[in-house]
């Protein structure tokens, strides 16, 4: 094992490689991920630390009135105890993991993704990074599917970043943006915005952003005053799901 070869390997040539290996690409929110790590060894036996798998997103972030794209981990997952990985060896590491059940769905602008680490001691760490999709819970699925029913559609869906009066797991919520274009909220409201802010197999926790319509005069002032704007908390269990389309119009009626 020569000198050279060890210099090479510390700043990533002719070091360990790593490439994971997902039994499929698409996935429900709580799901469990199955599949392998794949570890290639390089010109030199190498110590690997730990194997880490991250799932990642990426939100719109706001400071000092500058926005811009940031990336937040969703969560991170250890998946093997420290090994050697010796010159041209390969090893295959199995492993599971859950999707959080609140974790963002890929719609709209959003992507969520595995990013695989190596963490190599004296070494040049090696990485991987493999898209996934996240498709909603059945709980989120029967809420966006019931509130197109009731006459919207999705405009927009993206993560920004949470208040600090709405911050949950994560430094973001996901916002799902609806226009009425037939039903009964046709000509009463501009907009509906709806953001899971917890989840659970059981229940979810739902913000509904009611946008009105500005009204005249009176209108102009409300919406100058933000007065036209409704934010409600809505709870829904799975008992809700067989009357939820009422339960909904509800909700939004009280506040259109």
């Amino acid at each position: 094992m020569s000198f050279f070869n060890k210099v090479l390997a510390s700043i990533g040539i002719g070091a360990a490689k790593v490439d994971t290996k997902l039994e499929k690409s698409s996935y429900v929110a709580g799901e469990t991920v199955r599949g392998e790590v794949e570890v290639y060894g390089g010109n030199i036996d190498q110590q690997i630390d730990t194997i880490y798998l991250t799932l990642y997103t990426t939100y719109i972030k706001e400071v000092d009135d500058n926005k811009f794209t940031a990336t937040s981990p969703i969560q991170k997952y250890r998946v093997s105890e420290p090994f050697t990985i010796q010159g041209n060896e390969t090893k295959i590491i199995p492993f599971s993991f859950v999707i959080p059940i609140d974790a963002p769905i890929t719609i709209g602008a959003t992507s969520v993704w595995v990013t695989t680490e190596l963490d190599i001691r004296s070494g040049a760490d090696a990485k991987d990074k493999d898209f996934i999709e996240i498709r909603p819970s059945r709980i989120a699925t029967a809420v966006l599917e019931e509130v197109q029913q009731l006459g919207f559609r999705l405009s927009k869906a993206d993560c920004e970043q949470a208040s600090r009066r709405f911050r949950g797991h994560y430094p973001f919520v996901q916002e799902f943006e609806f226009v009425p274009y037939s039903g009964l909220f046709r000509g009463r409201l501009d907009e509906l915005e709806v953001v899971f802010l917890s989840q659970t197999e059981q229940s979810a926790e739902l913000l509904l952003q009611v946008d009105r319509k500005a009204r005249g005069l009176g209108g102009f002032l409300a919406e100058a005053l933000d007065a036209d704007e409704s934010f409600v908390r809505v709870s829904i269990t799975q008992q809700d799901l067989h009357n939820l389309s009422d339960k909904l119009k509800q909700v939004i009626s009280r506040y259109a």
